[in-house]
Protein backbone atom coordinates (compact mmCIF):
# COMPACT_ATOMS: atom_id res chain seq x y z
CA UNK A 1 0.00 0.00 0.00
CA UNK A 2 1.27 3.68 -0.91
CA UNK A 3 0.68 6.76 0.18
CA UNK A 4 0.80 10.29 -1.76
CA UNK A 5 0.84 13.70 -1.23
CA UNK A 6 -2.03 16.07 -1.43
CA UNK A 7 -2.20 18.11 -4.42
CA UNK A 8 0.04 21.23 -4.15
CA UNK A 9 2.02 19.59 -1.27
CA UNK A 10 5.53 19.68 -0.87
CA UNK A 11 7.36 16.01 -0.85
CA UNK A 12 10.43 15.75 1.43
CA UNK A 13 13.13 14.15 0.70
CA UNK A 14 16.59 12.83 2.63
CA UNK A 15 19.80 13.82 0.88
CA UNK A 16 22.14 11.30 -0.45
CA UNK A 17 24.58 11.83 2.33
CA UNK A 18 21.80 11.34 5.19
CA UNK A 19 20.44 8.11 3.34
CA UNK A 20 24.32 6.69 3.20
CA UNK A 21 24.85 7.56 6.74
CA UNK A 22 21.35 5.64 7.90
CA UNK A 23 22.66 2.57 5.65
CA UNK A 24 26.32 2.86 8.06
CA UNK A 25 24.33 3.28 10.97
CA UNK A 26 21.83 -0.11 9.93
CA UNK A 27 25.42 -1.90 9.30
CA UNK A 28 26.81 -0.64 12.32
CA UNK A 29 24.47 -1.84 14.50
CA UNK A 30 24.14 -5.25 12.39
CA UNK A 31 27.74 -6.06 12.61
CA UNK A 32 29.22 -8.57 14.96
CA UNK A 33 31.96 -8.10 17.09
CA UNK A 34 34.53 -10.67 17.76
CA UNK A 35 34.07 -12.91 20.62
CA UNK A 36 29.89 -12.52 20.17
CA UNK A 37 27.82 -15.28 18.17
CA UNK A 38 27.18 -18.50 18.05
CA UNK A 39 30.84 -18.78 15.94
CA UNK A 40 32.59 -17.98 18.90
CA UNK A 41 36.28 -20.19 19.12
CA UNK A 42 34.81 -22.39 16.49
CA UNK A 43 38.45 -21.58 14.84
CA UNK A 44 40.38 -22.56 17.72
CA UNK A 45 38.78 -25.85 17.98
CA UNK A 46 39.55 -26.53 14.14
CA UNK A 47 43.38 -25.11 14.99
CA UNK A 48 43.73 -27.23 17.77
CA UNK A 49 44.26 -30.71 16.69
CA UNK A 50 47.15 -29.21 14.66
CA UNK A 51 48.45 -27.76 18.23
CA UNK A 52 48.28 -30.76 19.82
CA UNK A 53 50.17 -32.90 16.78
CA UNK A 54 52.97 -29.47 16.73
CA UNK A 55 53.36 -29.65 20.19
CA UNK A 56 53.99 -33.25 20.94
CA UNK A 57 56.04 -34.19 17.97
CA UNK A 58 58.01 -30.90 17.57
CA UNK A 59 57.93 -28.32 20.23
CA UNK A 60 58.51 -31.07 23.17
CA UNK A 61 61.52 -32.96 21.77
CA UNK A 62 63.40 -29.78 21.03
CA UNK A 63 63.11 -28.73 24.47
CA UNK A 64 63.50 -32.14 25.80
CA UNK A 65 66.85 -32.48 23.52
CA UNK A 66 67.75 -29.32 24.67
CA UNK A 67 67.64 -29.98 28.24
CA UNK A 68 69.14 -33.47 27.54
CA UNK A 69 72.33 -31.29 26.21
CA UNK A 70 73.19 -30.23 29.82
CA UNK A 71 73.33 -33.77 31.51
CA UNK A 72 75.06 -37.12 30.80
CA UNK A 73 71.91 -38.78 29.86
CA UNK A 74 73.10 -42.00 28.47
CA UNK A 75 71.38 -45.25 27.06
CA UNK A 76 73.51 -47.07 29.18
CA UNK A 77 72.72 -45.62 32.46
CA UNK A 78 69.29 -44.95 34.49
CA UNK A 79 70.48 -41.99 36.78
CA UNK A 80 71.19 -38.93 35.13
CA UNK A 81 73.37 -35.82 36.62
CA UNK A 82 73.67 -31.81 35.15
CA UNK A 83 76.70 -31.18 33.46
CA UNK A 84 76.33 -27.87 32.71
CA UNK A 85 77.97 -26.48 29.22
CA UNK A 86 80.91 -29.65 29.48
CA UNK A 87 79.05 -31.43 26.88
CA UNK A 88 78.91 -28.27 24.67
CA UNK A 89 82.84 -27.78 25.66
CA UNK A 90 83.84 -31.53 24.93
CA UNK A 91 81.83 -30.98 21.56
CA UNK A 92 84.55 -27.94 20.28
CA UNK A 93 87.51 -29.57 21.20
CA UNK A 94 86.25 -32.98 19.69
CA UNK A 95 88.78 -33.54 16.51
CA UNK A 96 85.16 -36.10 15.27
CA UNK A 97 83.41 -32.99 15.22
CA UNK A 98 85.56 -30.96 12.57
CA UNK A 99 86.12 -33.37 10.95
CA UNK A 100 82.94 -34.68 9.98
CA UNK A 101 81.44 -30.68 9.61
CA UNK A 102 84.29 -30.57 7.33
CA UNK A 103 82.67 -33.50 5.21
CA UNK A 104 79.04 -32.03 5.44
CA UNK A 105 81.08 -28.68 4.68
CA UNK A 106 82.86 -30.17 1.60
CA UNK A 107 79.56 -32.19 0.13
CA UNK A 108 77.60 -29.52 0.42
CA UNK A 109 79.94 -27.17 -1.81
CA UNK A 110 80.37 -29.62 -4.45
CA UNK A 111 76.94 -31.20 -4.58
CA UNK A 112 74.45 -27.57 -4.33
CA UNK A 113 76.51 -26.14 -7.71
CA UNK A 114 75.67 -28.58 -10.02
CA UNK A 115 72.12 -29.39 -8.26
CA UNK A 116 71.27 -26.01 -9.08
CA UNK A 117 73.09 -25.95 -12.01
CA UNK A 118 72.30 -28.84 -13.61
CA UNK A 119 68.26 -28.56 -12.71
CA UNK A 120 68.08 -25.17 -14.73
CA UNK A 121 70.04 -26.48 -17.93
CA UNK A 122 66.92 -29.12 -17.73
CA UNK A 123 64.59 -26.67 -17.22
CA UNK A 124 65.35 -24.62 -20.03
CA UNK A 125 65.71 -27.90 -22.42
CA UNK A 126 61.86 -28.81 -21.76
CA UNK A 127 60.88 -25.49 -21.99
CA UNK A 128 62.48 -24.77 -25.24
CA UNK A 129 59.74 -27.03 -27.12
CA UNK A 130 61.50 -30.49 -27.60
CA UNK A 131 59.23 -33.42 -28.82
CA UNK A 132 57.51 -35.49 -26.28
CA UNK A 133 57.78 -33.14 -23.30
CA UNK A 134 56.06 -35.39 -21.24
CA UNK A 135 58.53 -38.17 -21.50
CA UNK A 136 61.32 -35.90 -20.58
CA UNK A 137 59.43 -34.48 -17.68
CA UNK A 138 58.81 -37.87 -16.69
CA UNK A 139 62.50 -39.05 -16.79
CA UNK A 140 64.25 -36.03 -14.91
CA UNK A 141 61.62 -36.12 -12.43
CA UNK A 142 61.21 -39.83 -11.47
CA UNK A 143 64.23 -40.63 -10.03
CA UNK A 144 63.07 -38.21 -7.56
CA UNK A 145 60.32 -40.37 -6.28
CA UNK A 146 62.30 -42.87 -5.32
CA UNK A 147 62.96 -44.04 -1.89
CA UNK A 148 66.31 -43.80 -0.61
CA UNK A 149 66.77 -47.35 -0.23
CA UNK A 150 65.82 -48.30 -3.67
CA UNK A 151 68.73 -45.19 -4.91
CA UNK A 152 71.41 -46.45 -2.64
CA UNK A 153 70.90 -50.24 -3.95
CA UNK A 154 71.14 -48.79 -7.67
CA UNK A 155 74.07 -47.69 -6.95
CA UNK A 156 75.82 -50.27 -4.77
CA UNK A 157 75.12 -51.99 -7.97
CA UNK A 158 77.10 -49.09 -10.38
CA UNK A 159 79.90 -48.71 -8.19
CA UNK A 160 80.40 -52.42 -7.56
CA UNK A 161 84.64 -53.18 -8.25
CA UNK A 162 84.56 -55.78 -10.74
CA UNK A 163 80.59 -55.89 -12.02
CA UNK A 164 79.95 -52.81 -11.88
CA UNK A 165 78.78 -50.50 -14.75
CA UNK A 166 81.09 -47.07 -13.77
CA UNK A 167 84.17 -49.61 -14.05
CA UNK A 168 83.49 -51.56 -16.92
CA UNK A 169 83.01 -48.00 -19.32
CA UNK A 170 86.34 -47.40 -17.34
CA UNK A 171 87.72 -50.38 -18.93
CA UNK A 172 86.18 -50.08 -22.78
CA UNK A 173 87.91 -46.48 -22.76
CA UNK A 174 91.28 -48.45 -21.42
CA UNK A 175 91.43 -46.78 -18.22
CA UNK A 176 92.10 -48.01 -14.26
CA UNK A 177 89.48 -49.44 -12.59
CA UNK A 178 88.43 -46.88 -9.93
CA UNK A 179 87.55 -47.51 -5.92
CA UNK A 180 84.37 -45.75 -6.27
CA UNK A 181 84.00 -46.53 -2.88
CA UNK A 182 86.91 -47.46 -1.27
CA UNK A 183 88.74 -44.58 -2.13
CA UNK A 184 89.05 -41.93 0.29
CA UNK A 185 89.69 -39.44 -2.51
CA UNK A 186 86.87 -40.93 -4.91
CA UNK A 187 84.17 -41.82 -2.26
CA UNK A 188 82.68 -38.49 -1.45
CA UNK A 189 82.44 -37.25 -5.33
CA UNK A 190 80.23 -40.65 -5.63
CA UNK A 191 78.05 -39.86 -3.10
CA UNK A 192 77.39 -36.67 -4.71
CA UNK A 193 77.20 -37.86 -8.28
CA UNK A 194 74.07 -40.30 -6.64
CA UNK A 195 72.78 -37.09 -4.80
CA UNK A 196 72.58 -35.32 -8.26
CA UNK A 197 71.30 -38.16 -9.86
CA UNK A 198 67.79 -38.56 -7.13
CA UNK A 199 66.90 -34.87 -5.94
CA UNK A 200 68.04 -32.82 -9.12
CA UNK A 201 64.09 -33.74 -9.88
CA UNK A 202 62.87 -31.48 -7.50
CA UNK A 203 64.96 -28.33 -8.42
CA UNK A 204 63.93 -28.86 -11.92
CA UNK A 205 60.17 -28.68 -11.10
CA UNK A 206 60.54 -25.27 -9.62
CA UNK A 207 63.04 -23.96 -12.21
CA UNK A 208 60.33 -25.32 -14.72
CA UNK A 209 57.57 -23.36 -13.09
CA UNK A 210 59.02 -20.57 -13.18
CA UNK A 211 59.98 -20.20 -16.75
CA UNK A 212 56.09 -21.28 -17.50
CA UNK A 213 54.80 -18.12 -15.42
CA UNK A 214 57.40 -15.84 -16.99
CA UNK A 215 55.90 -13.12 -19.87
CA UNK A 216 56.88 -13.82 -23.00
CA UNK A 217 56.62 -9.88 -24.83
CA UNK A 218 60.02 -9.63 -23.46
CA UNK A 219 61.62 -12.21 -25.42
CA UNK A 220 59.56 -12.06 -28.28
CA UNK A 221 60.49 -8.17 -28.29
CA UNK A 222 63.99 -8.75 -27.75
CA UNK A 223 63.85 -11.35 -31.11
CA UNK A 224 62.42 -8.88 -33.25
CA UNK A 225 64.84 -6.64 -32.13
CA UNK A 226 67.71 -8.91 -33.56
CA UNK A 227 68.59 -10.66 -30.25
CA UNK A 228 69.64 -14.55 -30.89
CA UNK A 229 68.63 -16.90 -28.25
CA UNK A 230 72.22 -16.56 -26.23
CA UNK A 231 71.55 -13.23 -25.68
CA UNK A 232 68.27 -13.73 -24.63
CA UNK A 233 68.83 -16.03 -22.52
CA UNK A 234 71.69 -14.01 -20.55
CA UNK A 235 70.02 -10.69 -20.38
CA UNK A 236 66.01 -11.69 -20.60
CA UNK A 237 65.20 -14.82 -18.73
CA UNK A 238 67.92 -15.57 -16.27
CA UNK A 239 67.53 -12.48 -15.00
CA UNK A 240 63.92 -13.04 -14.45
CA UNK A 241 65.02 -16.11 -12.91
CA UNK A 242 66.39 -14.13 -10.25
CA UNK A 243 64.16 -15.14 -7.23
CA UNK A 244 63.52 -18.55 -8.40
CA UNK A 245 67.72 -19.44 -8.61
CA UNK A 246 67.90 -17.82 -4.66
CA UNK A 247 65.33 -19.79 -3.32
CA UNK A 248 66.52 -22.85 -5.26
CA UNK A 249 69.87 -22.03 -4.01
CA UNK A 250 68.65 -21.19 -0.33
CA UNK A 251 66.89 -24.73 -0.33
CA UNK A 252 69.84 -26.80 -1.54
CA UNK A 253 72.56 -25.93 0.74
CA UNK A 254 70.05 -26.55 3.98
CA UNK A 255 69.35 -29.93 2.19
CA UNK A 256 72.81 -30.51 1.36
CA UNK A 257 73.72 -29.79 4.83
CA UNK A 258 71.60 -31.97 6.72
CA UNK A 259 72.75 -35.39 4.24
CA UNK A 260 72.64 -38.49 6.29
CA UNK A 261 70.31 -40.99 4.54
CA UNK A 262 72.41 -41.56 1.18
CA UNK A 263 75.77 -41.44 3.24
CA UNK A 264 75.05 -43.85 5.98
CA UNK A 265 73.40 -46.78 3.60
CA UNK A 266 76.23 -46.12 0.89
CA UNK A 267 79.10 -46.12 3.09
CA UNK A 268 78.19 -45.76 6.47
CA UNK A 269 81.03 -42.82 6.52
CA UNK A 270 83.72 -44.60 4.91
CA UNK A 271 86.12 -44.97 4.22
CA UNK A 272 87.99 -44.10 7.09
CA UNK A 273 85.48 -41.59 8.14
CA UNK A 274 86.26 -39.52 4.83
CA UNK A 275 82.33 -39.44 4.37
CA UNK A 276 81.00 -39.36 7.76
CA UNK A 277 78.91 -35.95 8.20
CA UNK A 278 77.79 -34.62 11.53
CA UNK A 279 74.69 -36.39 11.33
CA UNK A 280 76.07 -39.82 10.78
CA UNK A 281 78.32 -38.94 14.01
CA UNK A 282 75.29 -37.61 16.16
CA UNK A 283 74.24 -41.24 15.06
CA UNK A 284 77.14 -43.15 15.87
CA UNK A 285 77.29 -40.93 19.51
CA UNK A 286 74.36 -41.70 20.60
CA UNK A 287 72.68 -44.56 19.52
CA UNK A 288 76.54 -46.49 18.97
CA UNK A 289 78.02 -45.12 22.22
CA UNK A 290 75.00 -44.31 24.54
CA UNK A 291 75.85 -40.91 25.00
CA UNK A 292 72.45 -39.04 24.66
CA UNK A 293 73.66 -35.92 26.39
CA UNK A 294 76.84 -35.30 24.10
CA UNK A 295 74.90 -36.47 20.99
CA UNK A 296 72.45 -33.76 21.82
CA UNK A 297 75.18 -30.67 22.21
CA UNK A 298 76.39 -31.46 18.95
CA UNK A 299 73.35 -31.62 17.16
CA UNK A 300 72.36 -27.97 18.95
CA UNK A 301 75.88 -26.55 17.26
CA UNK A 302 74.83 -27.83 14.62
CA UNK A 303 71.65 -26.55 14.68
CA UNK A 304 72.83 -22.99 15.15
CA UNK A 305 75.42 -23.16 12.15
CA UNK A 306 71.90 -23.86 9.61
CA UNK A 307 70.41 -21.01 11.64
CA UNK A 308 73.26 -18.77 10.97
CA UNK A 309 73.76 -19.97 7.47
CA UNK A 310 70.15 -18.93 6.67
CA UNK A 311 70.34 -15.77 8.13
CA UNK A 312 72.98 -14.93 6.34
CA UNK A 313 71.55 -16.29 2.99
CA UNK A 314 68.33 -13.96 3.93
CA UNK A 315 70.51 -11.35 4.53
CA UNK A 316 72.29 -11.88 0.42
CA UNK A 317 69.00 -12.15 -0.82
CA UNK A 318 67.29 -8.89 0.84
CA UNK A 319 70.13 -7.10 -0.37
CA UNK A 320 70.21 -8.08 -3.67
CA UNK A 321 66.92 -7.76 -4.49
Amino acid sequence: MTTTAPPGAEVKTDPPQARAGGRRAVLRRLRVTPGSGSGSGSGFVFVLPFLLVFGLFMVWPIVQGLWMSFTDSSLALRDTSFVGFDNYTEALGDPDVWSSLGNTLFFTAISSVPLVLVALAMALLVHSGLAGQWAWRLAFFAPYLLPVTVVTIIWTWLYQPDLGMGNQLLAALGMEPVGWLSDESVAMWSVTALTVWWTVGFNFLLYLAALQSLPSTFDEAAALDGAGAWRRLWSITLPQLRRTTALVAMLQILASLKVFDQIYILTKGGPGGSTRPVLEYVYDVGFTGYRLGYASAISYLFFALIVVVSLVQLRLFRQED
